[in-house]
């Protein structure tokens, strides 16, 4: 594996990200992938682990969530030929509301065997409590 590897197969999943969420999204982890958030707000769901688990939390997100675009997206290859980092910004909407958000993230991938083995995702809290309406939950959570 090398870097332009695992690279190449983090740049199909952001493609797919841009206008998702994508059932395809899940074909590019491994069955047993492990999913990390750990700066989640208080009141979120943690992720599920395993390809299965992510295909069905993606299921439920299309009822609630429409991404439209990811941009600024930069990739950086690490010494680790498996391990990449992506960092980007990811537009959508709330389709309940039909409010509009843009979030900035960076995942940190594993890719072995051209799939994701491991993720950890970095989004503001803050931000995804504004765009989600969980102020209230962020507000208890620093405040329990």
């Amino acid at each position: 594996m090398t870097n332009t590897e695992a690279r190449d197969v983090i740049d199909r999943f952001l493609r797919l990200t841009a206008d998702g969420p994508n059932e395809n999204m899940p074909d590019l982890f491994a069955e047993d992938a492990v999913f990390e958030m750990p700066y989640l707000p208080p009141g979120a769901p943690l992720p599920a682990q395993g390809r299965e688990a992510f295909r069905a939390h993606l299921k439920s997100g299309r009822e609630v969530q429409k991404f439209d675009s990811v941009q600024n997206v930069n990739i950086y290859e690490t010494i680790d030929p498996q391990v990449v980092v992506a960092e980007y910004r990811l537009h959508g909407s709330i389709i309940p509301e039909g409010s509009r958000f843009a979030l900035d993230l960076i995942t940190i991938a594993r890719v072995s065997d051209g799939l994701i083995v491991w993720s950890r995702n970095y989004a503001n809290p803050l931000a995804a409590a504004i765009a989600f309406g969980r102020v209230p939950d962020l507000i208890a959570g620093l405040t329990a």
